[in-house]
């Protein structure tokens, strides 16, 4: 409101009415500002919230709030990006966009998916199903690797006291699928 009240000229900077009329002004201002902001927001998946339903109905991806927005906005980046030729590229970015991390994908009479740097399954691994499923032909099998922390490796990162005091839904459990 002060902006406002500056460029009045002096005399008129003591108006009760004026100050009244600004400050309404400035406050309508502010929110204006604020809403501006938050529909730019929504114009990109990285940073939507309320939007994510509108993306989602759009790429007619069933909307299930009880996902966080990173593992919706997944979903959405992956159905955008798994169009065209379904190749090493496509599968690698797709399941990246869910991952964000280091996959090998290969092709030898299956699809042939690997996580590197990941130990056990990613948290939002039925999504990642369901998005490789929806672009791969369906003659090819695909097969997903997952690393696991074995226990000839277990000595390099605890000791067997701490291993002891661990609970098992701390390792991954799993395999091809």
């Amino acid at each position: 409101m002060s902006d406002l009240i500056n460029l009045l000229p002096t005399y008129e900077r003591n108006s009760i009415v004026l100050n009244e009329i600004l400050s309404v002004e400035s406050d309508a201002l502010i929110e204006r500002d604020l809403t501006i902001e938050d529909l730019e927001k929504q114009l990109s998946i990285n940073t939507a919230t309320w939007a994510l339903d509108i993306y989602e109905k759009a790429l007619n991806i069933k909307t299930d709030l009880s996902k966080s927005y990173e593992d919706r906005r997944s979903v959405i980046k992956s159905k955008y990006r798994g169009s065209g030729k379904v190749d090493r590229d496509l599968i690698k970015l797709v399941v990246d966009s869910y991952t964000n991390g280091d996959i090998d994908v290969q092709f030898d009479g299956s699809i042939i998916i690997k996580f590197n740097n990941i130990i056990g399954t990613p948290p939002n691994i039925n999504d990642v199903y369901n998005s490789v499923e929806d672009i791969s032909p369906c003659h090819l099998n695909i097969v997903y690797q997952f690393a696991y922390l074995l226990i000839r490796d277990i000595h390099q990162i605890m000791t067997l006291n701490e291993l002891e005091n661990q609970t098992l839904d701390k390792f991954a459990f799993g395999g091809d699928r």
